[in-house]
């Protein structure tokens, strides 16, 4: 009877594992004009990567946190090859946001081309998009010229991506009406997205809140709970550091949005950090050589290893959870104070909208 028990327990667990939806994805590539006119986009995406990496890691589907992609592409700069449309993909859909983070703050404008159809045909033909309906796949891009520019019509490229379930969101940098005129609108309608304008030359206004040092100084304390191992670990772990100090070259507002990042489920460390490839099931404690260790490991048993990694994996846990608690505080302050200044037309606010709209029509919900 024990045995048939037993038997039936592991079937019911078995058929939950196997009828479990899989994590659903959201999918976004950044398309940026690195032109010489737009040192104030590149500058807006710098600095509110984090508010809208937190937009995204709010999403819930199935009761579960979405896996979160990214991929950046630069065009428009004299610096890029000719013969490539003056296109270059920076980084391929990826989970790693220091990466994206330190990528962003390496771009240099320099005058160009601007062709909008043959960076969107090109992102179409190189990222590895998700083939679920399930899943959502965003393009965002940003620029100044028209949007026919260029011997790939954009017309061909948008249709090509709403057939693969792929939005397209463009955003004009500079006057509405002009945007229309110059086929911004047009590329956005015809894939379902939505046309956007900004102020790309307009400052990033940051509200400092009564909660931003403390989420800082507990940002410190999160630092401390990765565990670099393999070839990865010091280099990883010294660009986390580097892309909290580039945050915070904005604000101390700034990094506390990045430390509310890194409090979520988004943030993710598994390639580099033993804590995170031990929870995802990357890494067995017994099998990581020496040489890959780091020294406050060096020596030590499997069992000294596990016991370690556990701890900082608690202290992870209970960290971020003061992070979340503290940022849903600094929320609600900065909606207030966001309400007295009325419409935001920031790059962030633009991507905001548009993301949470597509992605509740696509069965994602919203826990902010």
């Amino acid at each position: 009877m024990k045995t048939f028990r037993m038997f039936t327990v592991m079937a019911v667990l078995l058929l939950a594992a196997v009828s479990a939806p899989a994590q659903r994805k959201i999918q976004v590539a950044l398309l940026l004009d690195t032109s010489n006119s737009m040192d104030g986009l590149i500058d807006q995406a710098k600095s509110q990567l984090w508010s809208i990496v937190n937009e995204m890691a709010s999403a819930r589907a199935e009761g579960r946190a979405p896996e979160i992609e990214i991929a950046l592409y630069e065009y428009g700069n004299d610096g890029l090859k000719a013969e490539a449309n003056y296109i270059r993909r920076v980084l391929p859909l990826s989970h790693d946001l220091d990466k994206i983070s330190e990528a962003l703050f390496a771009l240099k404008t320099n005058g160009g081309n601007e062709y909008c159809g043959a960076v969107i045909a090109q992102s179409m033909k190189d990222l590895a998009w998700s083939a679920s309906n399930r899943d959502l796949k965003l393009i965002y891009i940003a620029g100044n010229e028209p949007f026919n520019q260029g011997g790939i019509d954009y017309k061909a490229a948008c249709r090509a991506a709403i057939s693969k379930g792929i939005v397209v969101n463009t955003i004009f940098c500079g006057d509405h009406e002009e945007g229309i005129s110059s086929f911004w609108k047009d590329g956005a309608d015809l894939s379902e997205g939505k046309y956007f304008n900004i102020d790309h030359n307009r400052a990033t206004v940051y509200i400092e809140t009564p909660y931003d040092k403390q989420i800082n100084e507990l940002n410190g304390r999160l630092n401390d709970t990765y565990i670099g191992y393999g070839a990865l670990g010091v280099e990883k772990k010294e660009n986390q550091v580097l892309q909290d100090r580039n945050a915070e070259s904005y604000s101390s507002s700034n990094a506390a949005e990045r430390a509310a990042s890194k409090s979520t489920a988004a943030y993710r460390a598994d390639d580099w950090d033993l804590v995170d490839a031990y929870k995802n099931g990357n890494v067995d404690v017994k099998s990581i050589k020496p040489a890959e260790l780091p020294a406050e490991l060096k020596g030590k048993t499997p069992a000294e290893i596990k016991a370690y990694v556990d701890k900082k994996a608690a202290e992870r846990a209970a960290i971020q959870q003061q992070i979340r608690e503290l940022d849903k505080k600094r929320g609600d302050y900065m909606a207030v104070e966001l309400k007295k200044r009325g419409e935001d037309h920031s790059l962030n606010a633009a991507m905001a909208k548009s993301m949470r709209e597509r992605a509740q029509k696509t069965g994602f919900t919203f826990e902010k």
